[in-house]
């Protein structure tokens, strides 16, 4: 028996998704968590997995091509079977030609012949190079034969860098072509400034982060609070504990404020919680589940550390880590960005003061994190030496109030200035 691998819906309000590459060609075995394809949602590019097991039988779109969510992608099945039958039920029954889908009547070799996985055999200068929707769409506008462009993403896939390296280098050519031109070197700086001004289309991410956050400083009533901490015992415990630890499992100062932060969220459910306007009521969420704001080729991405209370600073660490350099290389699972009830933005790294953060919708609440720094303070009537970090804490108005927005960072005031409750065993 066949089975359709469907468009999944990889967001509340993900409605569709672009096909970016199969991984996986026609004629190949898969298993249970195989990765098929990537796909490009409004947030990020996610593997998605395979949750049958066999043959992938027949690919029914194109790599580039966007797809409702639900629709078909692809049929699995036994070696040998015919897919004939399901795909005419297919196009007799949802319009596949106007979602980019193959011809699912073309005639092909009977798949009961094959008895090794089937590879491309297409010349690869006739292959349709693999690139994201932005680099596509200006490579049309300005002309350019994505064949000639040399890719620098994930699997050589070209990027929007890509393309406007591309543009930089031939108009570089076409000066030098004219005549009387002669270099000019630059006098104060090497770095090469593009004086064109260009209209760049805006990238999914950057729309969707648009979208949302204009929905939520629109519809979310925000207020903030912001509460300074001493952390000057909580670099000393990093420090010692990075001493004893290899490079790549050293802890970062964010991994200890977003296990403070769980453990904090037990005695303040409200604020992690999120709004239920069609019930009129507030969902207290049964897990703690702490989002961490990564920055990403064109925009944020928020990825999800799960039941966040119940793990130690160093598997919150680790996991961390991982789903960071997933999203950076572009290969996010579902699962890393999706079911946060509480975030945590971050621009310690950048050396910021303080900020104020838009809420996540539909959560309640977001802490803003700015950058460890020595102070002078004052102690027992003296002024010393201090390490001091601002947090701002932005609430939605219509689940929490001040007071106890106010009380949930005097709390939290426990963890990050006792650090060794963080690293006390669960």
């Amino acid at each position: 028996m066949v089975d359709i691998v469907k468009m999944p819906k990889l967001g509340f309000d993900m409605a569709e998704g672009t096909l970016v590459r199969w991984v996986v060609n026609e004629g190949d075995h898969v298993s249970k968590g195989t990765v098929l394809a990537e796909i490009e949602t409004d947030k990020a590019t996610v593997e998605v997995e395979s949750t049958f097991e066999g043959v992938l039988l027949r690919q029914l779109v194109q790599q580039g091509t966007a797809v409702p969510i639900n629709q078909p992608i692809a049929v699995i099945g036994e070696p040998g079977e015919s897919v004939e039958v399901v795909l005419k039920d297919l196009a007799e029954t949802q319009s596949l030609a106007g979602h980019g889908m193959a011809e699912v009547t073309r005639q092909s070799t009977p798949l009961e012949s094959v008895q090794e996985p089937v590879t491309v055999t297409e010349p690869l200068s006739e292959e349709k190079p693999s690139a994201s929707p932005l680099a596509r769409s200006m490579a049309a506008d300005l002309d350019i034969d994505l064949r000639k462009v040399q890719g620098s993403g994930p699997g050589g896939r070209i990027t929007k860098k890509d393309i406007l390296a591309f543009q930089e280098k031939v108009s570089t050519v076409e000066r030098q072509k004219k005549p009387g031109y002669a270099p000019i070197q630059p006098i104060t700086s090497s770095a090469s400034i593009s004086r064109e001004t260009r209209n760049i289309p805006l990238p999914r991410l950057r729309s969707a982060i648009g979208r949302r956050m204009t929905e939520s400083k629109q519809q979310a009533p925000h207020f903030y609070v912001t509460h300074e901490y001493d952390v000057g015992a909580l670099m000393d415990r990093r420090r010692e504990v990075n001493a004893l630890l290899a490079e790549e499992s050293k802890l970062s100062v964010n991994d200890f404020i977003v296990r403070a932060v769980a453990l904090t969220l037990i005695e303040f459910p409200n604020l992690n919680a999120s709004l239920d306007l069609e019930k009129s009521s507030v969902v207290h969420h049964g897990e703690i589940n702490v989002g961490v704001a990564v920055a990403v080729e064109n925009g944020l991405l928020t990825i999800v550390n799960r039941n966040t209370d119940q793990k130690s600073v160093f598997q919150i660490s680790a996991e961390l880590k991982s789903m960071v350099k997933r999203a950076r290389d572009g290969k996010v699972r579902p699962e890393d960005i999706e079911g946060s009830t509480f975030t945590i933005s971050n621009l310690g790294m950048y050396d910021v003061d303080e900020f104020i953060a838009i809420i996540n919708p539909p959560e309640a609440a977001i802490l803003a994190v700015g950058s460890a720094k020595q102070v002078p303070v004052v102690v027992n009537h003296e002024i010393k030496i201090g390490t001091r970090l601002n947090a701002t804490l932005s609430v939605d108005h219509r689940i929490s109030d001040g007071v106890e927005g106010a009380r949930f960072l005097q709390a939290l005031a426990r963890y990050i200035e006792e650090p060794l409750r963080l690293l006390l065993a669960l």
